[in-house]
């Protein structure tokens, strides 16, 4: 159930236990492994407590999801694809850099492909929709450089999060862009 704000504290109290609940075991095991009961357990409610706001497991992760995306793409809404790539790289970067361990997990575990691929999905859908340029390139055009995109600015996070952040945020970024918009500006120099 996502909050709009007007709800009774106590729904907000178990919305908000259930995420931390859901958030905590995504930390420790891979979402097939675990339990409505065991997160049901972990938010100290009782399974018919969460039913009433979830229909299942699937309802809460498909909400997590929307609620990930739509906060990093109020973060990126005013800029336009691709004159304005480097800013949107950077708002990854940064905003990524904001989230927790639960985030982390999703976004560079194998694991998790699926799931982070659907935010991926979402983010990209919205970016690149509104760009003329991106519209004029070919299908095999497009898909090529969404992955290549993607893939980099992927890899380089993941790469910064497993060597425990030891290079500075703003190095990983300007590395990454210089890789992408050397790229992409190629794409669209034709």
């Amino acid at each position: 159930m996502i909050l709009k704000g007007n709800e009774d504290l106590r729904v907000v109290k178990t919305i908000n236990g259930i995420k931390t609940a859901f958030e905590e075991l995504i930390c420790e095991k891979d979402y097939e492994k675990f339990t409505v009961k065991e997160l049901c357990d972990r938010a100290r409610i009782n399974k018919k407590t969460f039913y009433h706001y979830y229909e299942t497991m699937d309802y809460l992760l498909a909400e997590i999801q929307v609620e990930i995306s739509a906060d990093y793409i109020k973060r990126i809404k005013d800029y336009n694809l691709p004159e304005d790539l480097e800013k949107v790289n950077r708002e990854f970067f940064v905003y990524s850099a904001e989230q927790g361990q639960a985030y982390e997990k999703i976004t560079c575990c194998t694991d998790w492909s699926s799931i982070r691929n659907k935010m991926v999905t979402d983010v990209n859908d919205f970016g690149w929709s509104k760009s003329k340029k991106f519209q004029n390139l070919s299908d095999y055009e497009k898909k090529l450089l969404i992955e290549s995109i993607n893939n980099t600015v992927l890899s380089a996070y993941r790469h910064w999060v497993e060597d425990g952040k030891k290079m500075p945020l703003e190095d990983v970024i300007q590395i990454t862009n210089r890789l992408v918009i050397g790229g992409t500006s190629g794409l669209f120099e034709k």
